[in-house]
């Protein structure tokens, strides 16, 4: 079997070099890029398994990397940000991360997180082949085969993460799921985020699905608990 390869995406050449180091040891290969627009010039040209992004970059910023990416795939992201801030880790996860990590880090966590991501992309990749695993209720259709919402008879922009929490939420209409229950479902057991992160992305959701109550159903905040996708069918 080929090795995996990484796209690692980062400006400073002490920190690629030892990212690098640790993940060949690991028996990955590693694709380098030090600018945001030669990043999406080598994710064209080659096939990784996963991109190490960092977010500050000459070029194009490591966001506008992610969210160009997400356009055409749904290869596995993590963001690498020498910012402890949450605005880059929550707009980080809003267009897309799989998971982030702040500078300066542990390399062997790096690549534990690494391996966590790896461990869950086939079974997301392998979802659109197995079935059509489409929701429908008024107005609203989310279909996780092709990751496409349509509302009011009109496509809804969503990053992959969004569009599992809503299907995943309505899947099971009017069952409560907790933060800590979404997290496990759409992110897996071994997400390093925290809960706010469940939080952001519903406050999203309900952006981007406005006066859905007048058709029967909502995402509902169900206090001290966590969510449910509330929905009345109507006679």
């Amino acid at each position: 079997m080929s090795e995996q390869q990484i796209l690692l995406v980062d400006d400073d050449p002490n920190i690629s070099k030892l990212v690098k180091l640790y993940l060949e040891k690991e028996g990955f290969g590693v694709i380098e890029a030090a600018r945001g627009d030669t990043a999406l010039e080598a994710f064209e040209n080659t096939s990784p398994a996963l991109v190490l992004l960092d977010v500050m970059l000459p070029g194009i910023d490591g966001l506008q990397v992610l969210r160009e990416i997400r356009k055409t795939s749904r290869i596995p992201v993590i963001m690498l940000t020498a910012k402890d801030e949450t605005f880059d880790k929550v707009l980080g996860l809003e267009l897309g991360a799989d998971d982030y990590i702040t500078k300066p880090f542990e390399t062997k966590e790096l690549v534990a997180r690494v391996k966590a991501v790896l461990r869950r992309a086939p079974e997301a990749e392998s979802k659109p082949e197995e079935k059509d695993d489409t929701i429908r209720f008024p107005k609203l259709t989310v279909s996780l085969a092709r990751y496409e919402v349509t509302y009011e008879g009109h496509e809804v922009e969503m990053p992959p993460k969004e569009l599992e929490v809503l299907y995943y939420l309505a899947s099971s209409p009017n069952k409560v799921f907790t933060r800590a229950q979404l997290l496990a479902k759409v992110w897996g057991f071994d997400f390093f985020g925290d809960s706010r992160t469940v939080d952001v992305h519903i406050k999203r959701l309900r952006e981007k699905l406005p006066d859905c109550e007048k058709y029967g159903w909502k995402i509902h905040t169900v206090y001290r608990v966590g969510y449910k996708f509330e929905y009345k069918a109507t006679p």
